[in-house]
This record gives C-alpha cells, structure tokens and sequence, in this order.
C-alpha cells in the first residue's frame, strides 16, 4: 500500500503549485514558451490572468486560451483562470455597466442638517440631498433620473452645552412632501439625518463593478465569463480545467479604494446596501429599524454597537451566501472547483471598504481556502515593528502571526476544503527578491500548514515587464530561474507530507469580528502570538463554526477532523447573545475557556446575558489570563503538545498527522539567530530528519523519557527541518545523524573570479582575482552586475577524516558547487552548507563555486526601493569542516 512518504521518496508526490500566468495578446510561440518554462521548472498547473489582455472574452483571447489549453494537456498539466478581465473580481467583463438599474451597486448614504428650536412652521429643503447623492462634491450637472430613494428622517436632540447627540429621537419621515421637510422644530438644539438608498457610494475605480450582496447581480458574473468558458471548455472541465480563481473582491464601497478602516462609524462613508436589506434590518432590529440607521454612522453608546453589529452580521451573511456560495455551487455543479481570495490586509478581513465583512464567511463557498503575500507584508525580522511598504505602514503584527492563521484555519474546518489552503505568494516584492527571500516566505507559510501556492508571477511580455517584478522566467533575464525548480520541488515535496491527513493543535482561538463590530475587542493575533512563541499551536475559530459545527467529546472542542484541547476568547466588550450561551454548554461539557484580559460585560444584540456571565465567571474550568501570562498559564495546566527545554519566540512548529506517519516540521524565522534547542515529541520510538531539497532520510539521535523523544534541534537563519516517526518509515534506508564536528581551516588563497549574465551563462569572461573574498555590487567593483559569479581556487586536504561539510559562509544568493569537476549540489537560502564526503581527497583539490545575484542590481525597480539591498556573490568565510 503506498503512503505520502513512499510517494515523496520515488518522486511521486502531486503538484501544488498553480502560478499566475499573465496575459498580454502575445505571438503564439510567445505563449508556448512561456507554458513551456512553467513545466520546466517543477510546476504541474498555471492560472491564467486575464487583467492585462485586450480582448478578454474576445477572438484574440480565446486563441490564446486554445494554445494554453492544448499545451496543458500534451504537458498532463491543470488550468486555473482569474475569473473578471479586471482586478479585483467584479467587474464581469463590463457587462454590469449595461445591466437593470436594479443590478448596480447600491449604497446607503447619511447626511445632516442641524437645527434650533422652537421654530413653528419650518421646513428643510432636501430633493437636492436626494437628487443628486449624500455627498456635498456631488456635481448638479448629474442626470436628474439618478434620484436616490429616501429611506429615513430622523431628528435628535443634542446636548446644549458641547452638542453630543442624546437620547431623545424623532422619527420625522412622514413630514417630508415634494422633496422638503415641514417640521415645527421643538426648543433646543437637533440634528436631522437624512438616509438614503443611493447609487453615488464607493471608489470610483469599482462604479462599474456588480453589487456582492445581490444575488441576481452577482449572476452577471456567472453568466458572462463562468459560462463562457464552460461552453468552450466543457469537456476538459474537471480534468484539464482546473476551475476559477476569484481575486480580492469586496465591498469596495469607500471612496478611498483601499482604506482599510472602513467600517460602520467612519464619518461620510457610504454603505454596502441591497434590496433584501430593509427586510432583514427589520426582522433583526424591529419595525422601527429606520429610526435606528443613523447610528451606523453616529455614536450613542451601546446602542450604536447594537445597529453596527446587526447591519454586519447581515451584509456578511449576504456577501457569503450570494457572491461566494452561488459562485461556488455553480462551480461544483460542473466538476470544476472555486478557489481565490479576499483582502485580509491590516485587520480589513473583518470590515468593508476592499473588506468582506468576515473572512470565514467570505470564503466559506470556496473550495480551498485562501489568502495572499505581496507588496512586502510580511518581512523576515519585522513581526512586531511596522514595516513601511508601497500602500503605507504594515500591521506586521498581523501579517506574521495571523494572516496565514486566518488561511489554514479555515482550511482546516471547512469539510469541503478537504484540509486545503492556498496562498498566492512572492507578488510585487520587486527585483530585491530572490530565492532565498522567496524560500523564507515559503517557510513561514508552510510551517503554519498552507500546502498550495499561486506564485506571483510568470509574464510572457518583453523584459523588462515594470507589472509588479519579480517574474521567474521574465525572457530569460532573471538569472535565478534555472535554480526555481529546487524551490518547487521542495514545495511540492512538504505540501504532499501536509496534506490528505489531519493538522493536530493544542488550542481554538475566537476570531475577533463579531466583537470588533459591537464594541471594544482585541485581535485574535494577539493570544495567536503568544501561542506561537511558545510552539503552542492553534487555529482560529469564527462564533458561526462554534455554534453549527462544534462538539465536545471528552473534555476536547471537536471541528470536522479537529481535536482542541482548550478554547480562547479574546478579550471583547461584547459577543453575540448565542455564543455566551455556547460558552457555558462548553464549560459544563468539560472544555477548558479560557478569557483573555476579562469576560464580556454585554451582548453583541443587548440581550441581558447576566446569567451567563455569571456562571462563566464562578466555573471551575473557566479562566481569566493575563495576555502575557497565556501561554505560560497553558503550559502550567498540560494545554501543550511539544516541548521546548528554552524560550524560542522564534521557531515555529506545525504537526500533521497521517495513519501511518507523523509530521513535524520546524523553522527558524529569525533571520539572524541561529536556534539551538531541545525539542520533545509526543512519539515513541525512532526519529527521523527528511531533507525536502534532497529527498534524503536520516535517523536522528533522539533519547526517550516518559513516553516522549526529545530531540536536539539546530536551526540557522533561514532553516527549517521536518521530523519523521511512524510505520510508513519501515524499510527504508536512511543514514545516522551524528555530526561531531572536528578541525576546520579557512580557505585564504585567492579566487579566479569570472561572470556571466542570465543571457550568457555558462559562458564566463574572466573578470579578475581576488586575495580576499567581498561584497561585489560595492561601487568599487561591479555595482550595476546581474548575473552569476564563478569563483575557482584550490586547497589541500590532508586530514585523515574522510567526511567533511564546505561552509561558504555569507552568500548573496544562490550557490552552486562542484569539487574535482564533481558537482556537490546547490543551496538556496542559509545555511551554505554542503557534504563534500565522495569527491574529497588527500591533497590538492579544486573548488568552483557559482553564485547568483538578483536582477535589482541592474533593474533598481520601484518597489525593491522599499527594502534593504544586500550584497552579491561569495562574502564567505568559505571553510572546510571534518566530521
């Protein structure tokens, strides 16, 4: 019977990874080359991008389409498309523009008109308020048959002495005749809003773009492009034709495209709004839900959450089930699959604006979840200080520890995602990364379970293409893409060990949305944080999960083929009415809850929940930590898988779990602090290291206590390790791990150095000699040089070891080895490290070494101007080491 490992091992392993393929109306070769070098460098699927095409839907483009089509299939390859000719998803091809009225995007918008009383017989002039929209820079040169429809007026009283709005409120709607308002103002001071339903909301970049919440609107989508390519392509459905892939839609109903802190409360904004809204308004808030409105934008206390709360918990629910539920249906109904993702960035997976109002829900119609790294979010060493990149100032806080948390959570408990997360990766970081940059991001996502990859991108367009770089082939000019394949296979080899089997964590931890939008509440990053440095593993649960899908069985929290041992509650003002009671069956079925920084004080709906707290807050396995005290509190009651003998905030850990075959794997995120620890299992019995980039086995000295193994961990910058144990490792060969390391000496001759461009390779021109090894982009050496090093010297071995490591030292980036014309192997990423046991031999011994810069050398692009440039070539110390 074969398993993962057997299957890894003989090269067996599936594919996943599906990048962009950008498209331009290029020459037929063009393309067939560009599929070409795809499948050249490890890569089984493309997704097809549409957004630069001129003729999307059109002749032109369904040629194209049929050379992609017809080289995946001669390649056994997949296709994924990027579902809209425009970026983010919906924009159906233009066809919402000439849609029904009805079908467009619809806003509620708030204005004001302040007023004093008393005042018998006075009258507000609002027909031009709803003629022209609810924004004062709304030109009156607009068409008169824009007239938005009137939904409330609602008048409050304010406080005479600083005006803050009060309590008393009138609702005034009926006295509104022709388009004014005849009203005989009582004493004092009032400010009157005026609602609307209006068409005006929103950036100007998505006016064309269809309505999320209407399920008819989303349908032009559907009919457009889904079907079109189901028409054309409908026998290769399921088979060649992977499915579709939906980028970053939303709400987009900020005039600023991407602010991120749009949400209800924020002065002016216009918000998402469908026909189905005043329905759903009144079942939730009651028949007087117009008066309430106003609140979406005012606040009044408690009962400005209340409204918030309830109008998101409804535009969420509607964007879940009429954009990605409807899309998603269609796509299964056809044997094809729906993948993609939403903005997450700096916390908006909770708000509007390019937000869907609730990450979960959002995705929850998808068949992977899904989540995406680009415009250098997430930085090696700036998990906790921001970072300033092209759009601002990063939450790195966020990006590094809860981003892909968000992702592979969901893939985690959403039965039909069967375990599956996707991350579009590598995009938009310039010509500054390379490789080892890309190997780190990798790492990040794979130690925390993502196990598909949508790299960011291949480009058919004459280099230099300025559309977001880096680009792995970008016509043969990147002279790193002849080592993309060693990364690929390393993808594929670890995403086939994580995958088809079971993720196993300690802790669930509450996504923050619903408490975000009624109240004071703090990021579910926050505890994630602490539990990740600590190597306390969780995912992260929303209140709907917890209330349809979850149970307790002995003692644990059970979702789909999760197992967690204790639940965590952010510390929130409020949360929904429901949860609080779910919180208490919890408790009295044996799961440990433990509240960060204090319980609740009220309901998410103000539904008096005094009998709750209170018995959450006298329960015996019910908690109150100190966020800085969490993960030390777990650890104290046995709430931990792994052991680690120091505190090591920056390694990560990931379990996952097969029949036959338990899955460790370990990273060193500190991109300067080499790791060295030990580290306990949860297994008995034999331990083995298995090398993703050599697809190699070693046993591992491991000692035994306690039904546990421990295990000594050393881990450089940029490294990782996955650890074996289990049945499935029967009968294979695999070496002894004991590396005692012995004398060692410095190479110090000098190097006969040679380069060659992407272009010329492997054809070198001498460049010079070197007594010392440097940094050779300095300005006193090769500063615009792009392209590979070739640095050959020669030594003498005369120890009688015969086994040695050849430690490079600093290497800015790619290296390749050969010793005595032998070729030793190639290192992407730190440590530079390689075996030199066979080719070694007493005496004189020749060393070549090639190393691989980035384009940025010579490109010197926008966005690479927005991180630290590091050197080129072999900085070394460059030492052998007998072992």
């Amino acid at each position: 019977m074969r398993n993962r490992l057997m299957e890894v091992l003989e090269g067996q392993e599936q594919n996943y990874i599906l990048p962009f393929l950008w498209q331009h109306g290029e020459e037929e070769q063009a393309i067939r080359e560009e599929m070409a070098r795809v499948h050249e460098a490890g890569i089984g699927a493309v997704c097809v991008e549409s957004r630069p095409h001129p003729d999307f839907l059109g002749p032109k483009w369904w040629t194209d389409m049929d050379i992609i089509m017809e080289e995946a299939r001669a390649r056994s390859m997949k296709v994924w498309i990027l579902d809209d000719d425009h970026f983010p998803t919906g924009h159906a091809g233009g066809k919402v523009k000439k849609a029904p009225e009805e079908l467009h995007r619809l806003f509620l918008g708030e204005r004001y008109i302040d007023t004093i009383g008393p005042a018998k017989g006075a009258s507000l002039l609002l027909d031009t308020l709803l003629l022209y929209g609810l924004r004062p820079t709304v030109s009156h040169s607009q068409n008169a048959s824009g007239k938005n429809k009137l939904i409330s007026v609602v008048a409050v009283r304010r406080d005479p002495s600083d005006g803050t709005l009060l309590g008393d409120c009138v609702d005034i709607t009926d006295l509104v005749h022709d388009g004014i308002l005849y009203w005989d103002i009582p004493e004092g001071y009032w400010r009157v809003f005026i609602i609307s339903e209006n068409k005006h909301g929103g950036s100007k970049e998505q006016k064309d773009y269809l309505n999320p919440l209407d399920r008819d609107s989303v349908r032009i989508l559907l009919d457009t492009v889904y079907e079109a390519f189901y028409e054309r392509y409908k026998a290769d459905f399921g088979k060649t034709f992977a499915g579709f892939f939906s980028d970053e839609p939303g709400f987009y109903n900020d005039e600023k495209t991407f602010d991120f802190n749009s949400r209800p409360g924020k002065q002016g904004v216009a918000l998402p709004w469908s026909r189905e809204m005043p329905a759903l308004l009144e079942q939730a808030l009651g028949m007087d839900f117009r008066k309430l409105l106003y609140l979406l934008w005012q606040d009044a206390g408690e009962q400005s959450n209340i409204v918030r709360y309830t109008y998101m918990n409804i535009v969420s629910k509607l964007y879940a089930d009429h954009f990605c539920s409807q899309i998603g249906a269609w796509c299964r109904a056809r044997g094809v699959e729906y993948i993609g993702h939403v903005l997450e960035d700096n916390n908006v997976h909770a708000r509007l604006g390019p937000g869907a109002g609730h990450f979960f829900r959002s995705l929850w119609g998808q068949d992977m979840s899904g989540l995406d790294v680009v415009l250098w979010q997430i930085v090696p060493g700036f998990d906790e200080v921001s970072f300033r990149q092209p759009t601002g100032e990063t939450d790195s806080e966020f990006y590094h520890y809860g981003l892909a948390k968000l992702g592979v959570s969901l893939g985690h408990i959403d039965p039909k995602k069967q375990g599956r997360t996707m991350c579009e990766v590598y995009g938009a970081y310039g010509w500054t990364e390379g490789l080892k940059l890309m190997k780190w991001l990798t790492d990040h996502m794979l130690v925390r379970g993502v196990n598909y990859f949508v790299p960011h991108a291949f480009t058919q367009k004459a280099f230099p293409d300025p559309d977001c770089p880096p680009h792995m082939y970008a016509g043969g000019k990147n002279p790193q893409y002849r080592y993309y394949k060693h990364l690929n296979r390393y993808i594929n080899r670890i995403s086939h060990l994580i995958s088809g089997g079971r993720h196993v964590a300690t802790a669930a931890v509450l996504y923050h949305a619903e408490a975000e939008w009624s109240g004071e509440a703090m990021y579910f990053q926050k505890p994630v944080k602490k539990l990740m440095q600590h190597q306390i593993d969780c995912d992260v649960l929303p209140v709907d999960v917890l209330l349809e899908a979850a149970s307790v069985k002995e003692g644990k929290l059970h979702v789909n083929d999760e197992d967690y041992e204790c639940l965590i509650v952010p510390f929130a003002e409020s949360l929904p009415a429901a949860m609080m009671r779910r919180l208490v069956q919890f408790a009295e079925q044996g799961l440990p809850v433990r509240f960060v920084d204090g319980l609740p004080i009220r309901s998410s709906e103000g539904v008096d929940i005094s009998g709750e707290l209170s018995c959450l807050a006298g329960h015996r396995i019910v908690k109150v930590a100190a966020l800085d005290k969490l993960a030390q509190d777990l650890t104290a009651d046995g709430h931990y898988d792994i052991g680690v003998e120091t505190y090591e905030p920056y390694l990560r850990n990931y379990r996952y779990l097969h029949n036959d075959l338990d899955v460790f794997m370990f990273f060193n995120e500190s991109p300067h602090q080499t790791i060295r620890t030990k580290v306990v299992l949860p297994v008995q019995g034999d331990v083995y290291a298995y090398d993703a980039f050599l697809n190699r086995l070693t046993r591992l000295d491991a000692t035994e206590r306690d039904g546990a193994r421990t295990v000594q961990l050393v881990l450089h910058p940029y490294e990782s390790i996955v650890l074996l144990h289990g049945i499935a490792l029967e009968g294979y060969a695999a070496t002894q791990r004991r590396y005692t390391m012995g004398s060692d000496f410095e190479l110090e001759g000098k190097w006969n150095v040679s380069i060659a461009e992407a272009e010329q390779y492997p054809q070198f021109r001498e460049w010079g000699r070197l007594a010392a090894l440097k940094n050779m982009s300095g300005p006193d050496c090769l500063p615009r040089f792009t392209g590979t090093f070739r640095y050959e010297t020669e030594f003498e071995w005369n120890e009688s070891a015969n086994q040695a490591l050849l430690d490079l030292g600093e290497v800015y980036e790619t290296a390749e080895v050969w010793l005595n014309d032998e070729q030793i192997g190639v290192r992407i990423c730190p440590p530079y490290r390689l075996e030199i046991n066979g080719p070694l031999k007493k005496g004189k011994n020749k060393l070549v070494i090639e190393v691989t810069n980035t384009l940025v050398k010579d490109q010197r692009d926008f966005l690479s101007s927005f991180a630290q440039q590091e050197p080129s070539g072999l900085i070394g110390p460059v030492r052998v080491i007998s072992i």
